[in-house]
């Protein structure tokens, strides 16, 4: 119950902080972890322990390469290191799971959502076609690839439905 209980507190701070400023501040994360570690040692022995690191270490290495590619914010990444070290190796596997389902969505949702998407569908069809015919077009507007959303929104709701599907009350 205390595990959920800090889940649901770092959750919420982060999804706030990532909505109002596009941050995932290190200072709710590391006290988190080492809040994490403490209390699975504490409530489950060496073995909570090992489950901790091991959900700590699965939640970074999940996010690691989109970081490395640019694709997210490295606050992104701690935060679903902090959920593993919380709540252990399945639940944050389960969570990345629904988080990348979720992330898709709002990322269409966006797509669909912004100005210009019917300009970019008409774009995109006849770059298909100039290409057919062995014509060369840009695909992509390069500004477009600049346009983002806070992905802990993704990482929030990924958390919340796995504790959902779970049958886990919070």
């Amino acid at each position: 119950m205390i595990m959920n209980l800090l889940l649901f507190v770092v959750l919420t701070i982060c999804l706030i902080t990532d909505i109002r400023r596009r941050k995932i501040y290190n200072k709710v994360l590391f006290p988190a972890l080492v809040l994490a570690l403490l209390l699975n040692s504490f409530l489950y022995g060496l073995g909570g322990l090992q489950d901790a690191i091991l959900g700590c270490l699965l939640g970074f290495f999940i996010l690691l390469i989109p970081y490395l590619m640019g694709g997210m914010g490295a606050g992104d990444v701690k935060l679903l290191a902090v959920i593993g070290a919380i709540q252990g190796p399945m639940f944050v596997f389960a969570t990345a799971v629904y988080m990348a389902i979720l992330g898709g969505l709002i990322g269409l949702l966006l797509i669909v959502l912004r100005k210009g998407f019917i300009q970019r569908t008409r774009s995109f069809f006849s770059t298909i076609l100039n290409m057919r015919y062995g014509m060369k077009a840009p695909l992509i507007d390069k500004s477009s690839l600049q346009r983002t959303f806070p992905y802990g929104v993704a990482i929030v709701g990924g958390a919340v439905a796995s504790f959902a599907f779970s049958g886990v009350v919070m």
